[in-house]
């Protein structure tokens, strides 16, 4: 089989990025994004999917930490595209209904070459979390969910604690690219015969 894994660096005048992903290792994840709560979060979502993601970025957190997990979002998007190639034989479609305490989120996505986010419940959401504003989250997801190509809805179902919520959608997603990107198929699955790219 062909090995699906990508290397991205990215600089800008605010952030210098590197990143390389393995869909297919062990869950092994390293990662110093600047911010200590996105690499707890960053670390799920690699984790859970049972991805090697090996990550360094040096942001402007001087200013805020939007420009940072933005451009991470870009660069692991970015670096799923790439892994996934014509995407032929996987699963395509993913999905996890994931709960932590008394929060519940849903994660549903669909590798299709269709960028889409719908993002709901955030307002469960509390308006700072770890020093930041919550809707950071909401720009990471799209980053990701444009830069794959992929269509992706996170549903926060109900909960109280920002951290428990936000943790719950990490490793939903973590499990729905897992799923998604399993090679369950020999073909395409596409009735049309192609994916957007």
């Amino acid at each position: 089989m062909t090995e699906r894994t990508a290397s991205i660096e990215r600089t800008t005048s605010e952030t210098t990025i590197a990143l390389s992903l393995n869909l297919d290792g062990t869950g092994a994840v390293q990662v110093d994004s600047g911010w200590g709560f996105a690499d707890h979060m960053l670390t799920l979502i690699g984790f859970w999917a049972g991805f090697d993601l090996t990550l360094r970025c040096k942001g402007d957190t001087h200013v805020d930490a939007h420009h940072t997990l933005e451009d991470v979002g870009i660069c692991f998007g970015q670096a799923l595209n790439q892994c996934l190639a014509d995407k032929t034989g996987i699963q395509r479609i993913g999905f996890a209904k994931v709960p932590m305490d008394e929060a519940m989120t849903e994660v549903n996505i669909d590798i299709s070459g269709r960028p889409y986010l719908v993002y709901r419940g955030d307002e469960l959401l509390p308006p700072v979390m770890a020093g930041e504003e919550a809707d950071l989250w909401r720009e990471f997801f799209k980053s990701v969910a444009f830069a794959a190509k992929m269509n992706m809805h996170i549903c926060y179902l109900y909960g109280k604690n920002g951290h428990h919520l936000l943790e719950s959608a990490c490793k939903g997603l973590g499990l729905a690219l897992r799923m998604a990107a399993s090679r369950t198929r020999a073909q395409l699955l596409s009735t049309k015969g192609s994916l957007d790219s």
